[in-house]
């Protein structure tokens, strides 16, 4: 009879804060932040503007989304000398380098087979 030694993998390292993955994915992984950037990649939108091409999405919902990532310095808000007043937002050169890895996302998610969608 011959024994078999059972094989115990080396204990991982734990991280003691997120990891870069986790990290980035608490600054646009929220529900509608990708879409929002996503959508002002072509240039500023007024809020309204924005609620309508994010479809499903409520109106609190985006101004929350807006302020976080106004709050991280992906985009910028403007106050228009209009009436009545009107907001508009526009990706800021930081919230660009978050574009590229975007379009990869919707390319890999369009090539997904069908079973693996939601």
């Amino acid at each position: 009879m011959t024994l078999q030694r059972k094989f115990t993998p080396a204990p991982l390292a734990s991280c003691t804060e997120p990891c870069s993955i986790e990290n980035g994915m608490r600054i646009i992984g929220g529900k509608w932040t990708g879409s929002i950037l996503w959508h002002l990649k072509d240039g500023p939108l007024r809020f309204n503007d924005i609620a309508r091409v994010v479809g499903g999405a409520s109106k609190k919902m985006i101004a929350e989304r807006l302020r976080q990532l106004e709050a991280r310095g992906l985009v910028r808000r403007e106050v228009m000398d209009t009436a009545p007043v009107s907001v508009q937002y526009e990706v800021t050169d930081l919230g660009r380098t978050a574009l590229g890895f975007l379009d990869e996302l919707r390319k890999w998610t369009e090539s997904l087979p069908p079973e693996a969608e939601s």
